[in-house]
This record gives C-alpha cells, structure tokens and sequence, in this order.
C-alpha cells in the first residue's frame, strides 16, 4: 500500500483518542504480522474481504493516517475474537483498538461501500440482547431485513431451522437478569468516559 505523507491529512489527534478509548498504545507495535497472520478473517481462504490486514491498520494509525483506517472495511469485518491480542508479543489489544475505531467511525457518520448494514445490524443485534437478555434470532432476522430492505432475505432457510430445533418461535428470558447489569455498567463507563 502506498501512502503520501501530507500535514493535512496527519491526524495525531485521532490516534490519541483511539488510544484514549482503547486503553492501548498503538506506538508499541513493530510490525510483526502475528496478528495478521493468525487473524481467521483476514486468512479467509474462501475470499478475504478485508482490505488492510490488521497490522497496516496499526501503521496506519502510526502514521498519523487514522482517517484512512476510519474508511477501511478491516475494522467493520473485524469479529472481535481477540487472535490478534493473544498473538501479540507486545500485548497490544488490537480488537479493543478495532472496537475504538467502529466507534470513531459511527460517531463521524463514516460506513465502508458494501458494507452499509453492518451497523444497522450492530444496533438490532444490541437492542436484541437488551430487550430478551439474549438473542431472540426470529425479531433479529425480521427487523434487519425489514429495515435493510432486503424482505425475502433468506426466508427459504427459516422452515429448515425451524424443523431442525435452530430457530425459536417465541423469545426466552432466561438471561435477562445478567444482560440488564452489563448494560447499565457500559452505559456508566460511557458517562465516566465523557467526564
């Protein structure tokens, strides 16, 4: 990848708030590979959709080139798995720096071409695990489609989940009582973060 350094693209703040909302130091990473090469997304053999592999998203943030890595799909189709973190021998958390900058880029109102639904998903999906205390896939599945205008998105599938005990009819609640806690701790860690 080739990058041109100009001063008015360098934006030393944003690195210091993906640092400052990750808790990570992005500076302590030398360009390894490790999490790049042990990352399942990335390594997809069935087609790899990511368009940076996570090390040059650090380089990029390095360099001052975060709205670069803001723009990028690598971040939107990251999982979260924590490869990376476990990989690193410098134990920089780069799934909690990815995790910072989905959050930069929803705030800056910036989603990759392709990739559009994937924070209307991120909503529904939160929502979800907030109403019922875990997934209650049939809502999940009805309202992303609803609101992403993809209607006859893979109705063909529902019977056979149905009939193979994957897909409930009606929502269980069983997980409320721990999901409403974790839910009130993050919304107070986010008022703390904003002190």
């Amino acid at each position: 990848m080739k990058a041109i350094l100009a001063a008015d693209a360098l934006r030393p703040k944003l690195l210091a708030e993906v640092e400052r909302r990750s808790g990570q130091s992005v500076r302590e990473c030398y360009q390894c590979g490790k999490c790049s090469a042990g990352c399942p997304i990335f390594g997809d053999p069935d087609g790899n959709d990511m368009d940076l592999p996570p090390n040059q998203v650090m380089r990029l943030l390095q360099l001052g080139l975060g709205e670069t890595a803001l723009r990028s799909r690598t971040i939107w189709l990251c999982a979260g798995c924590a490869t990376c973190t476990t990989r690193c021998p410098r134990e920089v958390d780069l799934a909690s720096i990815m995790e910072a900058l989905r959050i930069m880029a929803l705030e800056e109102g910036i989603t990759p071409p392709g990739l559009r639904n994937i924070p209307l998903f991120n909503k529904l999906f939160l929502k979800n695990i907030r109403r019922y205390g875990r997934l209650y896939e049939m809502e999940l599945i009805g309202k992303f489609n609803m609101f992403s205008f993809q209607f006859f998105k893979d109705v063909l599938m529902a019977p056979v989940l149905f009939f193979k005990g994957r897909l409930g009819l009606f929502p269980s609640f069983r997980g409320r009582k721990t999901a409403s806690p974790a839910f009130e701790d993050a919304r107070k860690a986010g008022e703390q973060e904003q002190k």
